[in-house]
């Protein structure tokens, strides 16, 4: 998305980037203040979930939140073994050709730092190098990187065991029952996407009508019930049926939340995780 917005003169009114990008964008001048008094249905966001934007956007000035979600592992429950509590599994030789890993470099490192005891959102050279050796050790086992066709993929059983969103792995259980979803004991990344306005939008109006319409209770319940994802809305997910409030994946515990990370804006070290996952992908 942000390749499509920075390099080409593509014009779009409303964009849902996460955290991270979304503060990347303000710093670069690349995103419009809303004017929120248009935003009517701004109220019946959880303030919670207002407070944890000001990580990204200070003034909760550029961003409404949309959805928040996890990433960790959905697994085969009748084919794996072994209990599947650390992000360790996914190095199990006994499990070679069956992992799906995701085609991100801020994923796949994040977890991996993660699995070594680090922040996800490290800027210690020694710390990348280090899960860039253990992505290189793991590369054997994996059967492909993946990106949004990891969903089909799961829901066919193509693999044991993949890395995964917690929106999409609602999705994937309902149409596959044999699988599950964990967030790893170690931790790992926890999101929150956003509506926001891209500076060069040509109908800013008609997108502040949009994200408040999107903000309507009917919407915003019908949308998290159709993707998966948890909401941040409070009068949508009061009106959720109990079984998906009370599903872990949907909504997990306050121990799992704690023990996870937001991604921040890396500014220029991003380059080195850039040069530390194409060591990877380089590697035989």
């Amino acid at each position: 998305m942000y390749q499509k917005i920075a390099m080409s003169n593509a014009e779009y009114d409303v964009l849902f980037p996460s955290d991270y990008m979304i503060k990347k964008m303000i710093d670069e001048d690349k995103l419009m203040k809303i004017d929120m008094s248009k935003i009517t249905n701004l109220s019946k966001i959880d303030p919670e979930f207002m407070e944890q934007s000001k990580t990204f956007d200070p003034g909760n000035e550029y961003s409404v939140p949309y959805m928040w979600g996890t990433l960790g592992i959905i697994y085969n429950t009748k084919k794996v073994n072994k209990t599947v509590d650390s992000w360790d599994i996914l190095w199990d030789n006994e499990y070679k050709g069956k992992i799906f890993m995701y085609d991100s470099q801020r994923d796949s490192i994040g977890l991996t730092l993660k699995k070594l005891g680090y922040s996800l959102n490290t800027k210690e050279v020694k710390e990348l190098e280090a899960a860039r050796d253990e992505l290189i050790k793991q590369k054997p086992l994996v059967l492909k990187y993946v990106g949004d066709e990891v969903i089909d993929k799961m829901k066919a059983n193509a693999a044991l065991m993949a890395v995964v969103y917690s929106g999409d792995a609602v999705s994937i259980i309902e149409s596959n029952p044999d699988l599950d979803y964990v967030v790893p004991k170690e931790g790992s990344n926890i999101f929150i996407d956003s509506m926001v306005i891209p500076k060069n939008a040509k109908n800013p109006e008609a997108a502040m009508k949009f994200i408040n319409f999107m903000c309507r209770t009917d919407v915003a319940l019908k949308n998290t019930e159709e993707i998966g994802y948890s909401t941040p809305h409070k009068e949508a997910f009061e009106e959720l049926d109990e079984e998906m409030k009370e599903d872990p994946v949907y909504w997990p515990p306050q121990d799992v939340i704690d023990r996870c990370e937001v991604f921040y804006d890396l500014s220029t070290t991003v380059k080195e995780y850039e040069r530390v996952w194409n060591e990877v992908l380089a590697s035989k």
